[in-house]
């Protein structure tokens, strides 16, 4: 119940987080808001520094540096530069590979069983969601070209997002880090990484004031929903489930974005709504 509740409250805190991070995605560029949301959710999690043995456990401390780097430094990249592009629920929509993914990887990588039915919800998901991202239904006028990179970073976002959780299951399972000390090594990791490659647009952002106190306010709050809670949330699912249902779970975001779809001018029709509850039972589906 626990891994349930927790990829439960990443999903809401994902979906809410996504819409303030588009919004801003029209002002700022998608990699000044990942290295700006990274840097400040390290320091909100810089006391847990404090309880990490840095040189106990060398190789786990690598792993998690590794899945930092793919997972929130370029796979948060690519993910908020499809949130531009084509929209917060169509992109949380390409999440509908994750569930299959995740379930294909575990079982290969880290010999995960899975029962039958939970290969059925994964499967219903993730037909679900397929189909709701085929539901035309964004009203904005994209050209191809643009249309086909949104779609190539929401797909690049999501082999980062669970090749990063893999590596991240993996740790959790087999040492004695606890998520929050995981949520920590690999935010100090990702942001020192973005600093490195992109210095010059994190310091414009500062020198430059590009943000006037109402940006700040909220990428604080999709900061502290996104990342800090998001991420924790995230590391709690991988430490009591196994990776494909965890991400089954995690996959439900596209229900909770139709709440916040018409505010992007993303008109929801019928179908999109009943695929939105067949992954829902899809969900049920390989709980139970």
């Amino acid at each position: 119940m626990i891994g349930f509740f927790a990829a439960i409250s990443a999903v809401l805190s994902w979906t809410f987080a996504c819409s303030i991070w588009r919004r801003e995605s029209e002002n700022l560029l998608p990699r000044q808001i990942n290295i700006y949301k990274n840097v400040l959710a390290s320091i909100f999690f810089l006391p847990v520094v404090l309880t990490i043995s840095w040189f106990s456990d060398a190789f786990s401390i690598f792993v998690l540096i590794i899945s930092g780097i793919v997972g929130i430094s370029i796979g948060d990249t690519l993910y908020i530069n499809s949130l531009k592009i084509i929209g917060t629920r169509k992109t949380l929509s390409f999440e509908a590979l994750t569930p299959i993914i995740a379930t294909t990887l575990g079982t290969l990588s880290i010999n995960e069983i899975y029962t039958q039915k939970v290969w059925i919800g994964s499967l219903v998901v993730s037909f679900s969601l397929l189909m709701i991202v085929r539901q035309n239904t964004f009203q904005k006028e994209e050209s191809r070209e643009t249309n086909i990179l949104g779609i190539l970073c929401a797909l690049g976002s999501v082999f980062c997002a669970v090749l990063a959780a893999l590596m991240s299951r993996v740790i959790l399972v087999s040492s004695t880090f606890t998520p929050l000390q995981t949520t920590e090594i690999r935010l100090l990791s990702a942001s020192i990484f973005l600093f490195l490659i992109f210095k010059k647009d994190f310091l414009d952002l500062i020198e430059n004031r590009l943000l006037t106190k109402k940006n700040h306010s909220s990428l604080i709050l999709s900061t502290i929903l996104g990342t800090n809670c998001g991420i924790l949330f995230q590391q709690i699912v991988f430490k009591f489930l196994p990776i494909g249902i965890g991400w089954t779970l995690l996959s439900l975001s596209p229900i909770f974005s139709l709440f916040i779809s018409k505010r992007e001018g993303d008109e929801i029709n019928k179908l999109t709504i009943f695929y939105s509850f067949l992954s829902f039972i899809g969900v049920t589906i390989a709980l139970i």
